[in-house]
């Protein structure tokens, strides 16, 4: 299947689901994520901000502070996606189509070994990842390599084998949980 029919199929998929079954999971994968090794051995964490039917990151994102992390999400600069060290994750506003983002512009996050969490369409168990389309995850890593990476998806964005590109940086670990029937 092609990124485009791919990126077509999960979008359906995703927008057939309840706030039931996208809270049930987002729960599910908040602790298997906390009980992750990449999770408990990182000192900081690059998170994102969930949008529109994506699994929901915010009680994750506030246990890690609560656990003494210190937690960062992207903000996109024209072409650029930066980190940005957040601690009140209610200082947001609506920003590159449509995403949460910091308000501010700053503090940039500097923790090279920071895990990051990368959204995706699409996963497979080697770690293969179809991003949204706009490379900037592929991008940031390839300027920073040396960060590990955790994916949180649904049960039906994992595929037995995903095409990759040359660019295309897998995912270090991919958690998953299964949609309950409603």
């Amino acid at each position: 299947m092609d990124k485009k029919a791919l990126r077509r199929e999960i979008k359906a998929k995703k927008q057939a689901m309840t706030a039931h079954q996208i809270e049930a999971c987002s729960a599910e994968l908040t602790k298997m994520a906390l009980r992750s090794p990449l999770v408990r051995q990182a000192s900081s964490v690059y998170g994102y901000l969930s949008y529109n039917q994506e699994v929901r990151t915010t009680a994750l994102l506030e246990a890690l502070q609560q656990m003494g992390k210190r937690v960062a999400v992207p903000k996109v600069f024209g072409d650029t996606m930066r980190f940005l060290w957040l601690d009140d994750l209610q200082a947001v506003s609506s920003g590159y189509c449509g995403i949460p983002e910091p308000i501010a512009d700053g503090p940039e996050a500097d923790d090279p070994q920071a895990l990051v969490l990368m959204p995706g369409l699409a996963f497979d168990p080697a770690g293969h990842r179809c991003g949204y389309g706009g490379g900037f995850y592929d991008k940031f890593l390839a300027g920073e390599p040396s960060h590990k990476t955790l994916a949180l998806c649904y049960g039906f964005q994992m595929y037995p084998r995903l095409e990759t590109d040359a660019h295309d940086i897998p995912v270090d670990q991919v958690l998953w949980a299964e949609v309950p029937e409603e």
